[in-house]
């Protein structure tokens, strides 16, 4: 066998991808046409572009990759896939993207790091260069931040600007990147869309303004010459070395949800140890409790980064939903257009009634016993199913403590209290009986009531067994 023939075999198929340009025909280059003239065998990233035209008929789109997968690393990906099967088949193929191959296009960066193919680049112009003309701005003499919309709180951490937003291409997007500003800039922000084509449409609006005065799309860009404060600077410093961690550290990369479950465990009893030792007067045990704060953060963070990893959401994510849950839940403080409901509260019993009744109705629960963690020790479950039956008025039959010789109800305080948990505790290692299980059997027949009284009020005398 020649050694030609050995190159032959072992040769990798060929992608050549090529950027359409930010807007028409008008705006592809040369070099651009003739790579299409070039490869019978097409595909396109997306076929929502003005110049999509230029590669003919016979193209293939991988439009469906959006509407099939369930996040955009997962589009990214089946992109990548498709693209990496055609060029197996075919030996050659051509890859249309929007723009410019190496600018905002993550499946071009995917393609680079596969070694299944050979990929060549065929530069083209982009949005940035359309914008810095409208814009008035040298990119480099003003210092301008190129941040992506869909991971703005992430990408623009630490940054005051000037930055210029892409892929600002959904109101939901665009709410995301005006809801991560503390603190509005003054400035006014210009909104760039549809550069280069006959909808070119360029405005200026104030940073609040922004979801009333733009109708994003897949062009649609935001230039921001100043944030009044930086974004989460520290935070995003720390998510970053999370995930230096996560890719070169031996330990950190190999771990999962569930072998980071024990570490988690741990930190959270460390930070109730720090506050065991927190003077709220003088503050002392401050210092312990910021550092187990920081190790339970780390926590947090390293979940999200695995998270992230795997194509299913990131920190980003996680904050944006901890932060509408809370407005939700407090319909007193933000209003009836939280969606929580009534917003009239008398005190914090109130709050927590109304707590309790919203997060029913959010995750379609049947019961207010519903998602009482099961793996919570017995006492506090027992906590947990009393406050809960309380706020339907509904309370255990627990008998006069007094009549047992154990505690008088004047005298109850933390210290009587904690005497009388020990001497239960005592007397049930006495008799040979485990304290735990019999408090969750009393929960479980207290529990029992509860529900049957929530049906029986439900249904009446006709509710099912």
């Amino acid at each position: 066998m020649s050694g030609q023939h050995v190159s032959a075999i072992n040769e990798r198929p060929r992608v050549t991808v090529v950027g359409l340009g930010p807007a028409g025909p008008d705006l592809c280059t040369t070099a651009t046409l003739v790579a299409i003239d070039e490869h019978p065998h097409r595909l396109v990233r997306t076929v929502r572009h003005p110049a999509v035209s230029v590669l003919g008929d016979a193209v293939v789109a991988l439009d469906h990759h959006y509407e099939s997968a369930a996040s955009f690393t997962a589009v990214y990906a089946g992109v990548v896939e498709e693209v990496v099967a055609a060029a197996e088949v075919h030996s050659q193929i051509l890859y249309a993207v929007p723009g410019s191959p190496m600018v905002a296009e993550h499946t071009v960066e995917l393609l680079l790091a596969d070694d299944r193919v050979d990929v060549t680049l065929v530069p083209a112009l982009s949005f940035l260069d359309l914008a810095w003309v409208r814009l008035g701005v040298d990119p480099l003499d003003d210092g301008v931040r190129i941040v992506d919309a869909h991971r703005f709180p992430v990408e623009a951490a630490g940054e005051r600007g000037p930055l210029l937003v892409a892929q600002v291409d959904t109101p939901a997007v665009l709410a995301d990147v005006v809801a991560a500003v503390v603190d509005p800039p003054d400035e006014m922000v210009t909104v760039l869309q549809g550069l280069g084509t006959a909808d070119e449409r360029i405005v200026q609006a104030l940073w609040d303004d922004l979801p009333d005065v733009v109708d994003p799309d897949h062009l649609t860009s935001l230039f921001v010459p100043r944030l009044a404060a930086p974004i989460a600077a520290e935070v995003q410093r720390f998510v970053d070395l999370v995930a230096v961690l996560r890719r070169e550290c031996p330990w950190d990369s190999e771990q999962t949800h569930t072998t980071l479950r024990p570490h988690l465990l741990e930190e959270a009893h460390e930070v109730l140890e720090a506050l065991d030792e927190f003077d709220e007067v003088s503050g002392e045990g401050s210092g312990a409790l910021e550092e187990e704060l920081g190790d339970l953060l780390f926590q947090v963070v390293f979940h999200a980064r695995i998270a992230a990893d795997d194509g299913r959401f990131d920190l980003a994510d996680v904050t944006r939903g901890i932060h509408d849950k809370l407005r939700h839940r407090h319909p007193h403080v933000f209003g009836p257009e939280s969606g929580g409901g009534p917003v009239g509260v008398d005190g914090s019993a109130d709050v927590v009634a109304n707590w309790d009744r919203i997060k029913q109705v959010e995750k379609g629960r049947e019961s207010v016993l519903d998602g009482i963690p099961p793996t919570l020790p017995a006492l506090a479950v027992a906590q947990k199913v009393v406050r809960r039956a309380a706020g339907i008025d509904v309370e255990p039959d627990s008998g006069d403590l007094s009549l047992y010789g154990l505690l008088d109800d004047d005298a109850l305080d933390d210290e009587a209290l904690g005497d009388l948990l020990l001497a239960v505790a005592v007397s049930a290692w006495s008799a040979g009986l485990d304290a735990e299980d019999a408090l969750r059997g009393a929960v479980g027949r207290f529990s029992t009531l509860v529900r049957a009284t929530e049906l029986e009020r439900l249904y009446g005398g006709d509710h099912p067994r």
